[in-house]
């Protein structure tokens, strides 16, 4: 199966423009609520209609601008898990399951015994949608449309509904299900952790443009923007000006920095993650600066330091960085002067 999508499409606020190709793959699309993630996954099974460009299905075109041609949602073979399920509430468990399969009555009972035993159903067919918790309702929804043979999955935000525990239960019984699913998934979420786990390669929309789709370890160890670096978890981000000797100043907080990769013209931006200052005794390592610690937070297995350094020029909060370590660590650091040190590849540099 090969997925080619090329659309652009008029929004209040942005225009979606959407250019990728996907095989037998998961794929994760990852961007913050109101970007146009949701719309992307609606123009591709037909519910919304692009303005321009082609979506095309294993050398099958839906949709087509110039051609005229968009065939209607019923006929793309696309199988779309909604973030509230959509289950019809008058059907019980075995009916929504056999509401879209094709055959014979004794065939199509066949199969959904089948699915209800291997999404553990078993004992519920008789139940109505008003009648299950958020994980049986996820999990008939999407027995229904793998019942209906799709030739590919869209995944809009399927676990923002659950608590912490049935959430991750659930993806792993997911995942399985999509690692053995013969076409391409596309999935859709803000939770950057599970992106990373479900999927192979992703790609960051934000205000309405998706950029390049890569490897997920790439994006995450290496994101090339400051949508892409916040998105991936990085909570420290600073304009910087280019220094002659090929170092870097971060603005926002009145250091210098050296980085391990050359800058260029196309760096604007730099990026260092709360968990890679590493505390030091003096001035002997390059990327050192004294913080003074302005707020202190206990997270549940850790500590998270709102700091300023002794050079920052943003008096706002713009100017604090956030540092984070274990609370055995920061113990030992108690009444003492607060050097960090940032190692010369956790300079992230972002155009």
């Amino acid at each position: 199966m090969e997925l080619i999508v090329d659309i652009q499409k008029k929004l209040h606020h942005f225009s979606l423009q959407i250019q990728f190709e996907a095989g037998q793959e998961i794929i994760g699309l990852l961007g913050a609520s109101g970007c146009g993630k949701s719309m992307t996954l609606k123009c591709i099974a037909g519910i919304e209609k692009p303005d321009q460009g082609r979506i095309i299905l294993n050398g099958d075109t839906l949709f087509d601008s110039g051609k005229n041609i968009n065939l209607p949602v019923q006929k793309r073979g696309i199988g779309y898990l909604f973030q509230n399920y959509a289950l019809f509430p008058h059907m019980t468990v075995e009916q929504n399951i056999t509401s879209g399969m094709q055959g014979k009555r004794h065939e199509k009972k066949a199969e959904a015994d089948r699915l209800m035993e291997r999404f553990y159903l078993q004992g519920l067919e008789r139940q109505y949608p008003t009648q299950l918790s958020g994980g049986q309702q996820q999990r008939v929804a999407l027995a229904r449309i793998l019942a209906a043979k799709p030739r590919i999955l869209l995944l809009d935000e399927p676990f923002s509904a659950l608590d912490t525990w049935l959430r991750w239960q659930l993806e792993q019984e997911m995942k399985k299900t999509l690692e053995a699913f013969p076409g391409a998934t596309l999935l859709v979420s803000h939770n950057r952790n599970e992106v990373y786990r479900l999927c192979s390669r992703v790609g960051v929309l934000a205000n309405g443009k998706l950029q390049a789709i890569q490897e997920k370890w790439t994006l995450f160890q290496e994101p090339q923007t400051p949508e892409a670096c916040l998105l991936t978890g990085c909570k420290n981000i600073s304009p910087v000006k280019i220094l002659p000797d090929g170092q870097i100043e971060a603005c926002y907080w009145g250091i210098r920095l050296k980085p391990e990769k050359p800058v260029d013209s196309s760096t604007h931006y730099v990026g260092i993650r709360a968990h890679y200052f590493i505390p030091v005794e003096d001035f002997s390592l390059p990327n050192t600066f004294e913080v003074q610690a302005e707020q202190i937070i206990e997270d549940t297995f850790s500590i998270i330091i709102m700091a300023r350094t002794k050079g920052s020029l943003e008096k706002g909060r713009k100017g604090l960085i956030r540092w984070e370590l274990s609370k055995e660590k920061w113990k030992e650091l108690q009444g003492k002067r607060l050097l960090l040190h940032i190692a010369e590849k956790d300079v992230l540099l972002l155009s």
